[in-house]
């Protein structure tokens, strides 16, 4: 089944220039990128992005996190292109991911594990609206 996923290159990947490096695997993978830019996230943009994790403890951090510098936000497209994605970044800890992810080449720690991706259809719906206007998604053949 065709979908789309967002994929965000955190700042940490964007300030080693692992840009094209993951952006490789996920074509590599099966995904095509039908949107991207850079963009620099203030507080009140990633704020709302993270809204689900307001209660957490590490909120705050990750929030600093994400507003330290630009990050690279894309739509994935292809088929079970959510599972494909995730599989593809690996496990959230880098430590514990497979080889030859994501997460496990360009991933430091928890937090600074290079990439985001959507866990579920409504998630990525949201997350895809949240950067994304239905105008800017281009499709291959379209």
């Amino acid at each position: 089944m065709k979908e789309r996923t967002l994929s965000i290159v955190k700042p940490d990947a964007v300030a080693a220039n692992s840009i094209g490096g993951m952006l490789g695997i996920f074509e590599n993978g099966g995904l095509q990128v039908i949107a991207s830019r850079m963009i620099r996230m203030d507080r009140e943009k990633a704020e709302g992005f993270y809204a689900v994790h307001k209660e957490r403890p590490f909120f705050g951090s990750l929030v600093d996190f994400m507003t330290e510098g630009p990050v690279l936000v894309s739509v994935l497209e292809g088929d079970n292109a959510i599972a494909r994605h995730r599989e593809l970044l690996g496990a959230t800890n880098p430590e514990e991911a497979d080889e030859g992810t994501v997460r496990k080449l360009y991933g430091t720690n928890i937090e600074r594990n290079a990439g985001h991706g959507s866990d579920a259809p409504e998630t990525s719906a949201f997350e895809i609206g949240y950067f994304f206007s239905n105008d800017e998604l281009h499709s291959r053949g379209s």
